[in-house]
């Protein structure tokens, strides 16, 4: 019954956030396209419905796309850094300066450099994505256990024999979380890449919604980014439960 109602304390939470909101704008009469109130966005969102789903499965594959290749370099960064040494001397703090560049500087770059197609937008959605896997996996890789190390160097076990089946497994909560972090952070990154120009997309929805004050819409993309995050945070929620718990049953 606790753990049952500390999952429903963010829905119930929502529903009041959602009432007060609502509330408000009645109350004190708020224009529309100076706050719309939460039953103005339903309504809005139930008629644009058509005219905004090729936006967003433009969004959804760019996002997926993306960060299935910024979770690949991460994953091979982090365990060349973590193998070579002198190359994580070398090559990590350029991975740090990688993200200290903003993208409102790097977007405009990318668009002389390799034009308004797909291209530069897939490159900000992986260096959004490939620093917290890299960083998250490179930690967790260092932080096995010494004596677990020890105990298998005495058996024999190569260096690769170390890696996958002792380190890897060890890194794999660290690897999860980076993972999440990189799920929202390719939404965010697909809609900021669509400002650079796109054709579709809820960026581009987003923007001309702006540009013509239709402010219901702008917070019905807004919110739909936002499911959007939640969902691709989700399904790496379950799949981490679903490798620790294969792990644990293994190792039982």
């Amino acid at each position: 019954m606790r753990s049952l109602s500390f999952e429903w304390r963010p829905i119930i939470a929502m529903i009041l956030f959602i009432i007060c909101w609502e509330v408000a704008v009645r109350a004190f009469q708020i224009k529309e396209w100076f706050l719309p109130a939460p039953s103005a966005i339903f309504k809005e969102a139930r008629d644009v419905l058509p005219t905004f789903m090729p936006h967003f499965n433009a969004s959804l594959s760019l996002a997926i796309f993306g960060f299935i290749i910024g979770v690949s370099i991460g994953l091979l960064i982090a365990m060349a850094l973590h193998v070579i040494p002198g190359v994580r001397r070398t090559i990590f703090p350029f991975i740090i300066l990688s993200q200290n560049v903003p993208v409102i500087v790097l977007a405009p770059l990318l668009v002389i450099w390799f034009g308004f197609g797909f291209l530069p937008k897939l490159i900000i959605i992986v260096i959004a994505c490939f620093f917290p896997v890299a960083i998250s996996t490179l930690g967790g890789l260092q932080e096995t256990d010494r004596e677990l190390m020890h105990y298998m160097k005495m058996m024999g076990a190569t260096n690769r024999q170390l890696l996958w089946k002792l380190q890897f497994p060890h890194a794999l909560p660290s690897i999860f979380s980076g993972l999440k972090i990189a799920a929202t952070y390719s939404v965010m990154a697909t809609i900021i890449s669509e400002w650079l120009g796109a054709q579709e997309g809820i960026g581009v929805y987003m923007t001309l919604a702006l540009s013509s004050y239709r402010t219901t819409r702008v917070f019905v993309a807004i919110i739909i980014a936002m499911l959007l995050s939640l969902a691709f945070f989700g399904a790496i929620l379950l799949l981490e439960k679903w490798f620790i718990r294969g792990h644990k049953e293994e190792q039982s």
